[in-house]
């Protein structure tokens, strides 16, 4: 074996060895979301921070360095094949970054999140920001000093929305959101001047929990969740885990008086379960075995839930097989009635709970904040009036505590500042997929209306999922679609399907 060979193979394997203490916290983190022992948190986060320790130190050695520089070498990257390449190319990436970052110092911030995120959960049942808030200033205090150990071009926050979504920047974001809340916020006055008010008083009837879990899993499996590679669970914040494509968990939240909330969490945690159990089998024990971006994955969950999940022809075929789930108690509504009544527009508190075109206001409320919070405009102890104020501006309505305004995201307790515009730009995302998709599928409706979604799992799949990270957000974008991010689809999407649903003009 000559020297080119040997670092190749030693490059891999400790790539595959960093994937494998990945996958261990990736476990650690959803038995401590599902079913740990309120008092093995603090264990279990030490269990976390040793093992995340140790990966980082394994991702800055000394050897993924000599790796590192060796096959970014010219002579040397040209021998490598596409994936190999890619995986350097991320290799890379990830060292400069992470070699900045003392060890110790991540052990520790990894311990501090994992703590975090067990307060949090009893901050919000109690609506107490106090309890909460040692811990998220700790947590935004270590992201600052990150970020200026990172170092950074234009604003701070662009270092951590480069994590989430590469090459995105506060420049660009506040571009395509300008432009999207220019044509939402008319929209969504339009439909409140209408007067119309779909009724949905019978999405709030008693529900069995275990029926609704029945329907959930039968909704899934339609979607092609291979349950041989997966399971449902329930927790307080739904979340999708991919651990490899053999095995990729997702969670939902039941509320017995709650249709919507469970199914539909369920099917955009199923959106983000396909992407990862449809990754190409040859990327198994690379850093590529994922999705390529947040907001290339949550265009995924977005399509499944909103632009599959609450379009009429999905349920002029399933809406049958609800009524049978819950027997008399949606007899006398019809499935017209269902489907105005799941896509009602009302500006609400809850971003999980968001319907499909406030949604958007959401995830710009957090990103204002986000961004304000990271070049020293807000505070940690000014966010809960900072939050409703921003509530009352964008939405019209205010939270009546914390556990329903600031503290009603897990997101910053994990430190995942710069994961929210994700959302929104997977918004954008899926509308633009979607209108290459229904070139390619004409029939498109048609396949949804006889529940053939199989053919749409299969589409997605060669064009989006078996690539996993092998290609940058951009470069999928732009394979599939033939433009670059272009916020236009979504507003199309969003008029065309909002001004028919309440009969605008």
């Amino acid at each position: 074996m000559n020297e080119w060979e040997q670092k190749l193979t030693g490059y891999r394997n400790l790539v595959r060895k960093i994937k494998s203490y990945e996958e261990a916290v990736g476990l650690i983190y959803w038995d401590m979301r599902t079913g740990l022992p309120k008092k093995g948190v603090q264990g279990r986060s030490d269990v976390v921070g040793v093992l995340s320790g140790e990966m980082f130190r394994l991702s800055v050695s000394p050897e993924m360095g000599e790796y590192v520089v060796y096959f970014s070498e010219p002579q040397h990257a040209e021998r490598l094949d596409e994936t190999t390449r890619a995986m350097v190319r991320e290799s890379a990436k990830d060292y400069e970054r992470s070699v900045k970052i003392p060890p110790d110092e991540y052990e520790a911030y990894v311990v501090l999140t994992s703590n975090a995120e067990a307060v949090w959960e009893e901050a919000k049942h109690a609506s107490d920001y106090a309890r909460f808030q040692p811990y998220l200033e700790q947590i935004v205090a270590t992201n600052r000093r990150f970020i200026e150990l990172w170092g950074y071009e234009g604003h701070p926050y662009n270092t951590l929305l480069d994590m989430y979504e590469p090459g995105m920047t506060v420049t660009e974001l506040d571009r395509v959101f300008g432009e999207l809340r220019g044509k939402l916020v008319p929209l969504v006055s339009a439909i409140h001047s209408s007067g119309r008010k779909p009724e949905t008083s019978f999405l709030r009837q008693s529900f069995a929990k275990a029926k609704q879990r029945e329907f959930n899993l039968y909704i899934l499996r339609q979607m092609g969740y291979d349950f041989d590679a997966g399971r449902l669970d329930e927790t307080v914040h739904p979340f999708a885990t991919g651990l490899n494509p053999g095995d990729v968990r997702i969670t939902t939240k039941f509320v017995e008086n709650d249709l919507a909330t469970a199914l539909f969490g369920s099917i955009h945690e199923g959106g983000h379960a396909l992407y990862e159990q449809n990754i190409d089998a040859a990327l198994i024990g690379t850093n590529l075995c994922t999705g390529t971006s947040m907001g290339i994955h949550e265009s995924q969950s977005r399509f499944w839930e909103n632009m599959v999940g609450r379009s009429r022809p999905f349920w002029s075929r399933y809406y049958g097989d609800l009524r049978s789930a819950f027997p008399g108690q949606l007899d006398d509504v019809s499935v017209e009635t269902f489907y105005a009544g799941i896509n009602e527009v009302q500006p609400s508190l809850i971003r999980i709970e968001a319907d499909e075109l406030t949604y958007n206001l959401h995830i710009m409320i957090r990103y204002e904040i986000e961004k304000a919070l990271f070049d020293g405009t807000v505070t940690v102890a000014e966010l809960p009036a900072y939050w409703n104020d921003k509530y009352t501006e964008y939405l019209g309505v205010t939270p009546q505590n914390d556990g329903e305004g600031v503290l009603q995201d897990v997101h910053w307790a994990g430190g995942s500042f710069g994961y929210f515009p994700s959302y929104s730009l997977g918004n954008m995302y899926a509308a633009q997929f979607r209108v290459t998709m229904q070139k390619q599928l004409p029939d498109l409706d048609g396949l949804i209306g006889r529940g053939e979604l199989l053919p749409i799992k299969e589409w997605l799949t060669q064009h989006i999922y078996r690539y996993g990270k092998a290609q940058t957000p951009a470069e999928i974008v732009r394979r599939v679609t033939g433009e670059p991010l272009n916020p236009a689809y979504l507003v199309a999407y969003l008029e065309e399907k909002y001004k028919d649903a309440y009969g605008l003009t």
